[in-house]
Formats: structure tokens, C-alpha cells, sequence
């Protein structure tokens, strides 16, 4: 038995997941990202290796990936969070065709080709406003902390409009609606939508192709997810409980597999 491990170091969160030859997930961990990436990545890792029952030594293949894929120290190779979003969604859910990747610096949107190979994508314009930090934010400033967002919002009656493009004039909304006496479910359920009409219009111009889908922390909510249904008029596909926070990691893992697979093949017999 050969196991792989892909290790996602993302701007808030950094997440392991390890994988054996089987295509099985037998270890996974999660901590929180911090400043000392190199720490966190270790941290990850010993938590799928604790689950997993094995050792560092037992791993035979280590992918970094994410915006900290260079401070994995113990990575045999790193590949951009495009490619391992793209075969972690593969990985799940095999008709994948559009992967909307939300995290919590970034938004990206790509189209794949039946190998998993990214034919298009796009990114969000490095403003606040169109990543998951933008919930978060908002979240803080009405008292709440992040993990209250989905019971939060899944009290909303109806979604408060929030139009501002910028993180700062959004934030600016949330202030005004508040002084009107809007729920705050409301204004989150709203601020969801905004950020979901921001996601669409990058997976429109990636050219979207069922089947769709959705990876990325804050996918984590049931209402995230049922918006971006509803703004695109089809079926998408969301990952089990918090696996949408790990198809990242579980994509590195399996090109670890396909890596691993290549330096063990025979090589070819003399003529």
C-alpha cells in the first residue's frame, strides 16, 4: 500500500489530506494558516497522519498547492491551485466540467477538458469584496463570529440588496442598512448574494458547462450554495459535509498518486 498527500496552504486555512492507492481518503487535518506557513503546513499534516494511523515515512509522495505552496518544506513537487481545484473536483464528482473556487483571498472560476485539464479560468479582481473575507468581514462588524454565518443566515426571511463593488463601499451598505433597522440575517444573506452575482459572472465568462462544481470554505454554508444554484438556473454539485474545504488538497493527493505512479513505471525493455 503506497499513500500520497496534498497539502493545501490557503491564506486562512491550511489543509492535508492523505490518500492511498485505492483512491481512499484515510487522513485529513485543518488548523489555521497564520504567519509561520512552514508550521502550519506541519501541523496539517500530523493531524491526517494521526487519523490515518501512519508516519511521515509511510507517505511516499508529499504535493504542495495553495498562495503557500512554496513554504511546504517536505513537498516533493507543488502545482497551482488551479490544477489541484481542478482534479479535486474531478476527484468527487467525475462529470465535472466548471469548478467556482471561493476562498478566503481569492475567487476562481475555470472549464475543464475531459482529462481535468484547465482550458479556461478566470479570477476575481483583488478586491475584498468578491472573496470569502468579505463575509467574514461583515460577520465581525455585526458581532459575529465566522462560525455563526450559516446559522445566521439560514434565518433570513429575504436577502437586504448590497450593489457596492469595492469592500469598502460594501461595508459602507451593511452600515447603512443596520442604522435602518435591517436584520442582520437579511444583510448577510445579502452580502452572500453579492458575492455569488460577482462569482457568476467570472464562471459566464469562463463559458460554464454542467456539470458545476463549488469548492472553497465558504461553500461550507448550505445557503452560499443554494444561491448560486438559483443564479444559475442548474444543478451544482457541493461537496459532503466540510469536504468543500478540502477538494484542494485532495487533488494534490491524487496527483501525487498520477506522479508517483510515473516514477515507478518499467521502463521500457531494450530492442
Amino acid at each position: 500500500m503506497s499513500y500520497t498527500a496534498g497539502l493545501d496552504v490557503g491564506s486562512t486555512y491550511t489543509k492535508a489530506v492523505i490518500l492511498d492507492d485505492g483512491d481512499r481518503i484515510v487522513g485529513r487535518g485543518m488548523v489555521n494558516t497564520g504567519f509561520k506557513l512552514d508550521q502550519a503546513a506541519w501541523r496539517a499534516f500530523e493531524l491526517a497522519l494521526e487519523q490515518a494511523g501512519l508516519t511521515p515515512e509511510q507517505v511516499s509522495y508529499v504535493v504542495g498547492t495553495g498562495y503557500g505552496r512554496y513554504q511546504v518544506p517536505f513537498r516533493d513537487v507543488n502545482v497551482t491551485d488551479l490544477t489541484s481545484a481542478a482534479h479535486g473536483a474531478r476527484f468527487l464528482f467525475p462529470e465535472t466540467r466548471t469548478v467556482l473556487d471561493i476562498g478566503g483571498q481569492t475567487m476562481k472560476a475555470m472549464r475543464l477538458d475531459e482529462q481535468a485539464r484547465v482550458q479556461s479560468f478566470r479570477l476575481n479582481d483583488k478586491c475584498a469584496a468578491g472573496t470569502g473575507a468579505f463575509l467574514e468581514k461583515t460577520a465581525r462588524y455585526m458581532g459575529f463570529p465566522t462560525e455563526e454565518i450559516g446559522p445566521l443566515v439560514a434565518t433570513s426571511k429575504e436577502a437586504v440588496a448590497i450593489s457596492g463593488v469595492c469592500a469598502v463601499f460594501a461595508e459602507s451598505e451593511v452600515i447603512n442598512h443596520l442604522s435602518q433597522g435591517s436584520a442582520p440575517a437579511d444583510i448577510m444573506h445579502g452580502a452572500m448574494a453579492s458575492l455569488v452575482d460577482r462569482s457568476v459572472q467570472l464562471m459566464k465568462r469562463v463559458r460554464v458547462e454542467p456539470q458545476v462544481t463549488v469548492a472553497g470554505g465558504i461553500l461550507r454554508f448550505q445557503t452560499m450554495a443554494a444561491v448560486v444554484r438559483e443564479k444559475l438556473a442548474m444543478e451544482v454539485n457541493l461537496p459532503p459535509e466540510d469536504m468543500v474545504q478540502f477538494v484542494g488538497a485532495i487533488g494534490a493527493a491524487a496527483l501525487g498518486h498520477r506522479r508517483l505512479r510515473k516514477t515507478r513505471a518499467p521502463l521500457p525493455a531494450a530492442g
